[in-house]
């Protein structure tokens, strides 16, 4: 999908939004994304993403702070989120995008192993969650979207803790989104499909595995990080108001219900 063809969503412009892992993968289209919207980003990343950030303040004229840290330090995390409302007031928009779908056997699974994975992808969703909650109350309103995957809801192998996260997080989500909205803070979940990110071609994409795959999907088309960017952008702005406690399914039908 081309930049031309995205919907506008007016409330997004100006709005305070942090973003996990926003400088590479699904993060840098959604970056980009709420740039075009006019939105002021803040993003983590343990990567050096700093020419990134620049090309994006050169083609926007809005550069977003990038802020280099590891999610899985506590007061890293939320350092960046109190750098963010720094720079560009009370977040209003969360997306807990970072995560790792390293693959591994459940008999070669050690305790420090489980430990680093749930780390990543589900400890760090709880508490950015719980950091960001004042800022969303302080501005009056806020929403939340916490990215799961369709692994979990396919029983896939190869990475059990991954999908025991995935599961873990939609579970998260319901109750904050419970617990969050009398505060007007909703809370969804964004299950995607296989995005074929530069690091999943490099690591994990075979010609066989992907024709699998694609057999299983109703839609003949793969899937890009641009493909992710408008539901996010959906479930930031207003348009869903009304919306929380749900998960999104964007994988091009593979995990089809009815």
């Amino acid at each position: 999908m081309s930049e031309s063809d995205q919907a506008i969503f007016p409330d997004l412009k100006g709005a305070s939004i942090f973003i996990t892992g926003g400088g590479s993968g699904i993060g840098a289209a959604l970056t980009e994304g709420f740039l075009a919207q006019g939105a002021k980003v803040a993003f983590i990343g343990r990567s050096d993403a700093s020419e990134f950030a620049a090309e994006m303040g050169e083609k926007y004229g809005n550069a977003p702070l990038f802020i280099q840290g590891d999610i899985t330090d506590m007061a890293q995390l939320t350092g960046a989120l109190e750098q963010a409302q720094a720079a560009h007031g009370p977040v209003t928009a969360l997306v807990n995008n970072a995560a790792n779908d390293k693959r591994h056997s459940a008999e070669e699974v050690t305790e420090d192993f489980w430990d680093w994975m749930i780390a990543i992808n589900l400890k760090a969703y709880f508490f950015a969650c719980q950091a960001v909650l004042p800022q969303m109350r302080a501005a009056g309103f806020g929403s939340i979207i916490n990215f799961s995957s369709i692994s979990y809801m396919m029983g896939n192998a190869g990475y059990p803790i991954y999908t025991t996260s995935n599961s873990g997080i939609n579970g998260m989500t319901r109750s904050l989104a419970r617990e969050f909205g009398p505060d007007h803070i909703r809370v969804n979940a964004l299950a995607p499909g296989w995005v074929l990110t530069d690091k999943q071609k490099e690591m994990w994409v075979t010609p066989e595995a992907l024709e699998g795959h694609m057999e299983r999907q109703c839609l003949p088309d793969t899937l890009d990080p641009e493909d992710i960017v408008g539901g996010v952008l959906f479930l930031a702005s207003k348009s869903s108001r009304m919306m929380t406690g749900q998960a999104l399914v964007i994988d091009g039908g593979v995990v089809v219900t009815g």
